[in-house]
């Protein structure tokens, strides 16, 4: 894929002005140092120091194959990381498999400093598309991925990666929504220099799905309603989307925009 130098300019711009929001430096890991450093902050998001999501070993070969592994720095300490790896030959897209901030970051833009650098790492090297999985369940996300973004959902994944024993998943079912980030797309391109894009309205082919408002709160006070809550989405939105409905939009108040074809 050929892509202009104006739009690699302007997306390493981009890159640069959200980090500088963030008060963060994004770069690339390289060496054990800093992939022993990577693992302590995935522990520090998620727990489970007996059996972390990556071992240093992979993260080394991620790294050495030319993967996407980088962090966000304040000063000295690291409090961001986004790691992702390629996808077959012919889909020319970037997986992005882990993004997290420490706890206490949450809000101040270090999470949006890391994708705009990923995305500017992709152009740079000829790919278009990055996809990713996360919680329907989780408000923040869907808003910071659908809207702050502009990526799209495109597939409803029940249970994707099994029960998950951690600070975050609580054991339930992981179901997740992948999401697809055209980097060029009119809507990506306006998200990433802080222009709003128009957001749909919705209309009668239009459905709303409704999600929680905080359900990693509601995980802590009742594992129960949660539960219910990831059911009745996962009754909701699969089949809404497996019968061809595109996600197009999320409210906090309303949830997910579907639009029926």
């Amino acid at each position: 894929m050929s892509i202009e130098t104006s739009s690699l300019d302007l997306a390493a711009e981009d890159a640069a002005r959200w980090a500088a929001k963030a008060g963060v430096v994004t770069r690339e890991l390289r060496d054990l140092h800093e992939a022993h450093a990577v693992i302590d902050l995935l522990i520090e998001i998620w727990g489970r120091p007996e059996n972390p999501l990556m071992t240093v070993e992979f993260l080394r070969a991620l790294t050495k194959a030319g993967n996407y592994v980088t962090g966000a720095y304040d000063g000295d300490r690291l409090v961001g990381v986004c790691i992702g790896f390629h996808e077959e030959p012919a889909a020319r897209t970037l997986h992005s498999h882990i993004a997290g901030v420490a706890p206490g970051l949450v809000g101040r833009s270090v999470g949006t400093a890391l994708k705009l650098h990923q995305r500017a790492w992709a152009l740079a090297r000829g790919i278009g598309t990055i996809e990713w999985t996360f919680d329907p369940l989780v408000s923040r996300n869907a808003y910071f991925n659908i809207v702050k973004l502009g990526a799209l959902p495109v597939e409803y994944l029940p249970n994707f990666y099994g029960a998950m024993h951690d600070a975050i998943n609580g054991g339930d079912d992981t179901d997740r929504l992948l999401v697809r980030w055209d980097l060029l797309s009119p809507r990506v391109v306006a998200a990433c220099s802080g222009t709003p894009f128009e957001r749909p309205a919705g209309g009668p082919s239009s459905r709303r799905v409704a999600a929680p408002a905080d359900i990693a709160a509601l995980r802590v006070a009742d594992a129960a309603a949660a539960v219910a809550w990831r059911l009745r989405l996962r009754d909701e939105l699969e089949p809404l989307m497996a019968a061809g409905g595109r996600v197009v939009d999320f409210d906090f108040d309303l949830g997910y925009l579907v639009e029926s074809t």
